[in-house]
């Protein structure tokens, strides 16, 4: 479990019998729980994990290690170009989809409202690698993939670039128990346009507008 929140709120969903069933009415139980959830900040949960992990929360700029494709992550991030961007997020939740010359591209969940990520979560399960729903379980993501089928298509303005020395924190790994409880956790931080502009936007780039 990378933060404390996720562990109690994991632990009371074992007392009621939520898990290890991944059920829709599961999920709905959790993404609830993690929307009632107003103390967590990206701070917290970034200082929670390095304490679990025993690390320093802060890092150079440089990334040690690689990431995997299809695990969620959360992490810092300061933009290169930020002044051109219209909005960005300091602190992307992502499905890592891809790595590229100094850096990956990953779907920001960030970018979606709530009910629009609930729905392209939904359809994703589909392509967990397992249905033990362990540390390492992760998703088959592919650009290609995605972007065939129309079920997928929630996906387009969440997916988003980001350099590897302009993260500005260690990642943390959100586990496949945990994915609907970080789905839904109030941590996006936009800076240029608040949420509300953003989901519009998005809203609009799905139907093509």
């Amino acid at each position: 479990m990378v933060a404390y929140i996720f562990d109690k709120i994991l632990a009371q969903g074992v007392r009621e019998n939520q898990i290890p069933a991944r059920t829709r009415e599961s999920r709905e139980w959790f993404r609830d729980k993690a929307a009632e959830t107003t103390a967590i900040t990206p701070n917290r949960l970034i200082q929670q994990a390095a304490k679990k992990e025993g690390g320093s929360a802060l890092l150079s700029r440089q990334i040690p290690g690689k990431i995997g494709i299809g695990r969620m992550y959360m992490f810092m991030y300061d933009p290169k170009h930020k002044k051109d961007l219209p909005y960005y997020d300091l602190f992307p939740l992502i499905f890592k989809v891809k790595d590229v010359d100094g850096g990956f591209i990953g779907l920001n969940m960030h970018y979606l409202p709530p009910e629009l990520r609930a729905r392209l979560m939904d359809a994703m399960y589909p392509l967990v690698t397992d249905t033990r729903y362990d540390e390492n379980t992760r998703l088959r993501l592919t650009y290609e993939r995605l972007a065939a089928a129309s079920r997928y298509r929630f996906f387009k303005p969440t997916l988003k670039m980001y350099l590897r020395n302009h993260v500005k924190s260690r990642f943390i790994l959100v586990d496949s128990t945990e994915w609907d409880m970080a789905l839904f956790l109030p941590t996006e931080r936009f800076r240029k346009r608040n949420k509300a502009t953003v989901w519009k936007e998005s809203r609009a780039a799905i139907r093509g507008r």
